[in-house]
């Protein structure tokens, strides 16, 4: 899309409302523990909906990029261990191409994403591809940039490796 909404990590915007979301509702988070339950959850038809853009050839896809190291997943649990949020992406260089993101409870995505913001800029990934524009992604500082400044920045960012990751 253009514009191409991005994230970079260093301009996340921790909102009052989130962060207490995050100290008080009791989610753990994972990274990568059940890839294949995130992407079919993120598969199902939102509310009002009754179709989905994510394919059973794009899961199968997606599951063999995650095989092979560069597809990640994001997933947040209640106490009890049932999966109620989460996310998924590919890595390349130091960009993140987030893809899609779900939520059964109150704030999970949000709570995933938080988290996966936090790690990314420690690991020292420079830029999140966000792909289309979101009110809630706007409120944790995203902005939106033209397909040229697109294109400058994967190619700068995809070719230069994180300091670190540890998706596990």
């Amino acid at each position: 899309p253009a514009p191409r909404t991005v994230l970079y990590p260093d301009e996340f915007k921790l909102n009052r409302s989130l962060r207490k979301s995050i100290r008080n509702r009791g989610y753990g988070v994972s990274f990568d523990r059940n890839f294949d339950a995130v992407i079919r959850a993120c598969a199902e038809p939102r509310a009002g909906s009754t179709g989905t853009w994510i394919t059973r050839d794009m899961i199968q896809a997606y599951n063999r990029l995650h095989i092979l190291g560069h597809a990640h997943s994001v997933e947040v649990w209640k106490k009890d261990g049932e999966l109620v949020g989460g996310l998924y992406g590919i890595a390349i260089g130091s960009v993140f191409f987030g893809e899609s993101m779900f939520s059964r409870t109150t704030d999970a995505s949000k709570v995933g994403y938080a988290t996966l913001v936090c790690h990314l800029q420690h690991w020292g990934f420079q830029l999140i591809d966000c792909q289309m524009e979101s009110a809630h992604l706007m409120s944790l500082g995203a902005r939106n940039i033209s397909r040229a400044e697109f294109r400058n920045e994967i190619e700068q960012w995809c070719a230069k490796a994180p300091r670190e990751h540890q998706w596990s």
